[in-house]
């Protein structure tokens, strides 16, 4: 992209961004808080780039400074200066021009928001209850190398150890931006420890990725929820099936059931599923951008189509492999243990490429 054509697109950006401040002090707005929330985030999202756009300028006029010092310069050592200082000034220029065309890229307005996140077991009977247990103890590591805060709405446990399904809510600094990538099915080869015969069995789990909503994301009306009480079940301590702590919200409209039976306080329980029904209807609008984005992105796939099969962990081999960008890795121990930045970094420069060659910048 020519030099002048970035700043013509960067001007226009900060001509925005200025507008936006304004706009953020105006006391119409300051009495509007849902557009508030928008125009702050807007306004988040836009720094980054302004400021790799200060920096581009002032590059740009300190080039066009030595050039102009080389060109009436008599004194050798000053020309020699200036001539360094020239070659360092060009040789930085085409990365900020890269980093200037990912931030021109129109960002998932969800990568900031925390995540809803469902494992739940597929076809293998017991071997893909543990095996979503497994996924959840990988999560949870990565969870925790990240300084991310997770908490269980609800869960049922397989019948030899694992999970059937369980549902959390992880909280932390871009987290649906970088969880996106896990939505799919996940398939494992390895012998079952349910199996005596010692044969490799395949098995699978399915992880969904939601965004999770806020209340300014979508109205949720008193009057369209039905609210049931009942006794919780399984690890919980006294209270456990003597209280009725346990919430099931049912959204009449949709149909749409969320159930938490986490907490000891019912109050609790309650927050939890009524952020996790407002996470689901948003989800319901969401799932059409997401349609439409991986008709166009293989790395996407994920998220727009939750049943595609995203990735193999071959314990015999020690390999994974995340079939929509064809990446193999030899560390399946590694991984396990939460170790799945790599992974993530490599899916998402692809997704990178593809919306570089999708937006013409």
């Amino acid at each position: 992209m020519a030099a002048n054509l970035i700043i013509e697109k960067l001007e226009g950006v900060k001509t925005r961004f200025m507008e936006v401040g304004e706009l953020l002090n105006s006391p119409e707005i300051l009495s509007d808080m849902k557009r508030y929330v928008g125009l702050n985030r807007e306004y988040k999202e836009l720094q980054p780039i302004i400021e790799v756009y200060e920096k581009y300028k002032l590059t740009l006029a300190n080039i066009t400074s030595a050039k102009g010092l080389l060109a009436v310069e008599k004194d050798e050592d000053m020309r020699e200066m200036a001539k360094a200082e020239l070659e360092e000034l060009t040789s930085i220029l085409p990365g900020l021009e890269e980093e200037i065309k990912l931030l021109l890229i129109p960002s998932d307005p969800e990568d900031d928001k925390n995540a809803i996140i469902e494992i739940r077991a597929g076809t293998g009977g017991d071997e893909a209850s543990i095996f979503a247990g497994d996924l959840l103890r990988m999560y949870t590591k990565f969870f925790e190398i990240n300084g991310w805060a997770a908490e269980i709405n609800r869960f049922t446990e397989g019948t030899a150890g694992g999970y059937k399904e369980i549902v959390i809510r992880v909280s932390g600094d871009g987290v649906y931006g970088i969880m996106k990538y896990e939505s799919g099915v996940h398939r494992v080869q390895r012998v079952p420890q349910t199996e005596a015969q010692g044969r490799v069995h395949t098995s699978a789990a399915s992880v969904v990725v939601l965004p999770e909503a806020d209340e300014f994301d979508v109205e949720v009306k008193s009057e369209d929820i039905r609210k049931d009480t009942y006794c919780s079940s399984g690890p919980g301590g006294q209270s456990v099936n003597t209280t009725y702590s346990a919430i099931r919200l049912t959204h009449i409209p949709t149909g749409i059931v969320v159930t938490c039976q986490d907490e000891k306080s019912q109050l609790k329980n309650y927050d939890k599923a009524l952020k996790e029904l407002r996470t689901r209807l948003y989800n319901l609008e969401y799932q059409k951008y997401l349609d439409k984005v991986s008709s166009r992105r293989k790395t996407m796939v994920s998220t727009g189509d939750r049943s595609a099969k995203i990735r193999t962990y071959n314990y015999p081999q020690g390999r994974m492999t995340d079939h929509r960008i064809n990446l193999t890795l030899y560390n399946l121990p590694s991984i396990l243990d939460g170790n799945i930045r790599d992974v993530i970094d490599e899916l998402q420069m692809a997704e990178n490429a593809e919306r570089l060659k999708e937006s013409n910048i």
